[in-house]
């Protein structure tokens, strides 16, 4: 059964690519023309554009592709409607509807018209499982002060779920500090780390100097990122790497809390590594659990 892979940006893609290799499985890649992926070395590739998707579908399906792979990160592409080909103007009203709707349901209208095509969607971590780290805190230790402000971090991006507007948050205490928007994750912490608030996002008990608020006096800000309710967690799973690590070592936080079976970790060594060293925690958190390790 041939595999292809949309390669989208970041470190994903080719650690799926080297995954797949390694045990003699060469997937079809497939990138947005608009934005290459970051995957290096020899092997079948389809550049394609949102204009061209119908054709790509046809073209994979005639290649003997029965299952497809999306990953990395991917900004929607501008759309030129002088482009769009015979293969795709029939799925053009389905995918306006679904872009109206924000990015969680135009993903999930480009799985259904895949799956429709006959090819299955699979999830990056269901190549790659390394991927998923087990629940626990592998570095650093955990703060009590986290557990308690669990529920308003699982409320915020509950909130942030029904607007389809982010993944992640940064709290101190009951405070949520930081929202992600539409630039990430790491753009987030930097903003953070420069002092570069946006207003609208923070309370105003928390538009305060941030270094003087993550002193380690302070109670402690940390990161929390997880899937967003009804999140499509085949196309679109949270991830974080090292550049995470490091961003959120510079913003002064605490640590790192996630979601486990949730959450896709990078390079899972380096980002302890790094935690280690800025003497950060990582918690793994468990669905159910309210505390100790899991």
């Amino acid at each position: 059964m041939g595999l292809a892979l949309i390669a989208g940006q970041g470190g994903v893609p080719p650690h799926l690519v080297r995954v797949l290799l390694a045990r003699g499985e060469v997937p079809v890649l497939c990138e947005v023309e608009q934005f290459p992926s970051q995957v290096t070395g020899d092997m079948p590739r389809l550049g394609f554009r949102l204009e061209t998707f119908g054709s790509l579908l046809e073209e994979l399906r005639a290649r003997g592709v029965t299952r497809l792979c999306m990953a990395g990160a991917m900004r929607r592409p501008e759309v030129d409607p002088s482009r769009i080909d015979a293969a795709t103007a029939p799925l053009v009203p389905r995918l306006m509807a679904a872009m109206a709707k924000g990015d969680d349901g135009t993903l999930r209208e480009i799985v259904a018209i895949i799956e429709e095509a006959g090819i299955a969607v699979v999830g990056a971590a269901a190549i790659a499982p390394d991927l998923l780290p087990e629940a626990g805190v592998p570095v650093g230790a955990l703060p009590p002060e986290v557990r308690a402000a669990l529920p308003t971090a699982e409320a915020a991006l509950a909130e942030m779920g029904r607007s389809d507007t982010g993944q992640a948050v940064v709290l101190r205490g009951g405070t949520v500090v930081a929202r992600e928007d539409a630039r990430g994750t790491d753009a987030m912490l930097a903003d953070l780390a420069l002092g570069a608030f946006n207003p609208l996002d923070l309370a105003l008990d928390a538009a305060v100097d941030w270094r003087r608020a993550a002193d380690a006096q302070a109670t402690p800000a940390f990161l929390y990122k997880a899937p967003k309710p009804r999140q499509e967690m085949r196309v679109d799973m949270p991830v974080i790497g090292p550049d995470t690590a490091a961003r959120a070592a510079e913003a002064g936080l605490a640590g790192i809390v996630i979601a486990a079976g949730g959450v896709m970790v990078l390079d899972r060594a380096r980002v302890i590594e790094v935690l280690a060293g800025a003497g950060l925690f990582l918690w793994v958190r468990d669905g159910g659990s309210s505390g100790g390790q899991g």
